[in-house]
């Protein structure tokens, strides 16, 4: 994979999980846009026909709705205290592997670790 091509899906994963985290504190057309744009794949001409306007416009929308991402973002943290804890969660598991357990207990404190993690995704 070329780094143009790297960077490109590592940024599309970046503004998905902002997505996810601030979706509801976007206006109507943010959400449209970047839905568009990010998860349907969309270009910025089938984007612009869709809506009846400038694909300039499109484009200058979806910079505008990244940048508010960003700014909650900034403001907020979800996203990095989400990827903290999943960090941790990751550890405390190759932890509780590396441990001389018996078999019942490190199931259960694995089943722990995995719940943690399903509602974090939540």
């Amino acid at each position: 994979m070329k780094e143009h091509e790297s960077d490109t899906l590592s940024k599309t994963n970046r503004i998905n999980l902002l997505f996810d985290f601030y979706e509801p504190l976007l206006t109507e057309k943010q959400r449209t846009f970047l839905k568009y744009y990010f998860l349907d794949d969309f270009t910025l001409g089938e984007i612009a026909a869709e809506s009846g306007i400038s694909r300039q416009a499109v484009y200058e929308h979806i910079k505008r709705a990244e940048q508010v991402l960003e700014s909650y973002e900034s403001k907020l943290g979800l996203l990095a205290k989400h990827e903290l804890l999943m960090r941790h969660a990751e550890e405390l598991t190759l932890t509780v592997k590396r441990l001389t357990l018996p078999q019942e207990r490190e199931k259960q404190l694995l089943a722990g670790i995995e719940r943690l993690r399903d509602r974090t995704n939540d």
